[in-house]
């Protein structure tokens, strides 16, 4: 209980990003996604990042390969603003992400992390986290998308089923039903950390076959181990040490 505290304290403690005085119009043509000279450390002295430059064309998959440690899931997160560069700019559309208010931001982007989160919440609150305004054939329609509505029917009481108590989901479950969320949310831009290096081989099918579908028609920013989970990529990065 002492550690949950301290840990709770210490997110509460942590200073808010600045937010912008005036909104700023997007570039029309600019990439989706672009690095320009990006350096960051987590802590001074220790680049984590270093003057690294990339663009991720609108309707593309960019995919980052590259050793544990090299700076793949900062980058990703660097573009939803979890932390501010050292020096350089994040783009997204145009706009640097400081100049872009956070829901403003946030909405415009799908992210599907290694590690999933749920809520002890109803499976269909769980999954209307991607839309608070979905009605019950949305979110039906965006399960049947993440190939886990059978599943869902099997619960106790299917869409009503609060997880934890009701539920027990296995980690390939559990991550298809965030990507229920991301379907649900329709965002332009999808940042995939990951997303499948939990699961096992026949967890990862499926998953897989749920994100490429997911991927269609949307600016897909990809990390990956597995060569065989960006196959498809239209441009692949190799990141080691921060750089490109």
């Amino acid at each position: 209980a002492k550690q949950a505290a301290n840990s709770t304290l210490h997110i509460l403690q942590a200073p808010e990003l600045s937010e912008p005085n005036a909104e700023i119009a997007p570039e029309e043509e600019a990439p989706a996604v672009e690095f320009r000279d990006v350096s960051f450390s987590y802590d001074p002295g220790e680049p984590v990042i270093q003057e690294l430059s990339l663009k991720c064309p609108p309707g593309t998959v960019t995919a980052l390969v590259g050793p544990s440690g090299g700076g793949k899931s900062t980058l990703a997160r660097l573009i939803a603003r979890f932390w501010d560069v050292d020096s350089g700019t994040v783009l997204v559309n145009g706009r640097d992400v400081r100049d872009q208010p956070s829901r403003e931001l946030l909405s415009s982007m799908s992210l599907v992390f290694q590690d999933v989160m749920l809520s002890t919440d109803t499976v269909r609150a769980n999954i209307a986290l991607g839309n608070a305004d979905a009605t019950e054939h949305e979110i039906e329609e965006a399960a049947r998308a993440a190939c886990i509505h059978d599943r869902i029917m099997q619960l106790p009481d299917g869409y009503g089923t609060i997880i934890g108590e009701g539920a027990h989901l296995s980690g390939g479950e559990a991550q298809r039903l965030t990507i229920a969320r991301a379907f649900l949310a329709a965002s332009p831009i999808l940042i995939l950390d990951e997303a499948t290096s939990a699961l096992d081989t026949e967890s990862e099918k499926i998953v897989q076959a749920a994100l490429d579908k997911l991927m269609v028609g949307r600016t897909s920013f990809a990390i990956a181990h597995r060569l065989s989970t960006i196959f498809n990529a239209d441009c692949i990065y190799v990141i080691d040490g921060g750089h490109i």
